[in-house]
């Protein structure tokens, strides 16, 4: 049986690899948004009331080296084309016109389960289900390019393994700093760490949790699918009790600008949540304000710290920079 450790070295060591040869080397890519996956789609020969005896022939489809058995309906709303390997069916008005839209509808699917092998250095495509692969490969899955698979990857490590089964192993993508699509696991991780407390309740353990947030936050170039927005909120929201407050407060002196607007956000959650240390939190904003770099973070701190004093029940809008790439993505 693989023990945590092993599995937290294989990470790494997969996650080196993926970095390795690539032209922009360590430099963290855009996932762009999470798109929901749903298939099969709606079968469109439901809309048409198909009876089972109409499908009286047979063809093949060709993709990504693969062949797949087609049934044929001729009818006079069309010519309807069904894969059950695929649970996907498609019409045309011609035999020809529906073979193109049969395979160009697939693409979806194709696309998903070619993710899923490429991101596991797998040839082909993956058909099977995600609940059926071990640990270690649904980790792996939580860097998929398509944030769904990753996604989908999350709830079934949250489904099958107790949190100290695979906490080394989270550390560690918190902490990579080489996978090109690393800020989509890193985002996983700190939507499980929302929940850290309630599986982790040894409190060194909470504190190399803080700890390794604040390794993602302080020098991130990026705001990549809101990873350090995220982060900030999980320190200021779910572990102010432990060492959130303390890890923001340090980030508000962080290199990266991307920190220090998750520190401003993150600790007017400490203040909700730790009403006692209200006013050493805006103490620290009001001065952190008077040196802050960047014009707009300046006023957000600010804004902030009078947010937090008044107890205002909201804040201040978050601020966004003029250059930044994904700017209100979430």
């Amino acid at each position: 049986m693989t023990t945590t450790h092993e599995i937290a070295v294989e990470i790494e060591t997969f996650s080196k690899n993926a970095a390795a040869g690539r032209a922009s080397g360590p430099t963290a890519l855009d996932p762009g948004n999470r798109i929901p996956f749903h298939w099969p789609p709606h079968p469109v020969s439901y809309e048409f009331h198909l009876h089972p005896s109409a499908w009286t022939e047979t063809a093949t489809l060709e993709a990504y080296g693969e062949t797949f058995d087609v049934e044929v309906a001729r009818t006079p709303y069309g010519v309807f084309g069904r894969v059950e390997s695929l649970w996907h069916e498609d019409r045309g008005d011609t035999y020809e016109e529906m073979m193109v839209n049969l395979r160009g509808s697939a693409e979806p699917l194709f696309r998903r389960q070619l993710a899923i092998h490429e991101t596991l250095g797998r040839p082909g495509r993956f058909n099977g289900h995600l609940r059926d692969l071990p640990l270690n490969d649904l980790i792996k899955l939580l860097y998929c390019a398509d944030r769904d698979v990753a996604h989908e990857a999350k709830l079934e490590i949250e489904a099958k393994a107790r949190h100290p089964q695979v906490f080394p192993a989270l550390l560690a993508i918190l902490r990579d700093r080489h996978h090109p699509y690393r800020r989509v696991a890193q985002w996983c991780v700190l939507d499980m760490f929302e929940a850290l407390p309630t599986f982790v309740p040894s409190e060194a353990d909470l504190k190399r949790a803080a700890e390794a947030i604040r390794t993602l936050m302080w020098d991130a170039e990026d705001d990549h699918a809101r990873t350090m927005y995220k982060a900030g909120v999980v320190l200021g929201g779910h572990l102010a009790h432990h060492h959130g407050g303390e890890v923001l407060l340090e980030c508000l002196k962080a290199p990266s600008r991307y920190a220090r607007r998750s520190a401003i956000h993150g600790l007017y959650h400490v203040a909700e949540w730790r009403p006692e240390h209200r006013a050493n939190i805006v103490e620290a904003l009001r001065a952190h304000a008077g040196r802050e770099t960047e014009p707009n973070l300046a006023i957000y701190a600010r804004q902030m710290a009078d947010d937090i004093e008044a107890e205002e029940m909201d804040h201040v809008a978050d601020v966004f920079f003029a250059d930044e790439p994904t700017a209100r993505r979430r």
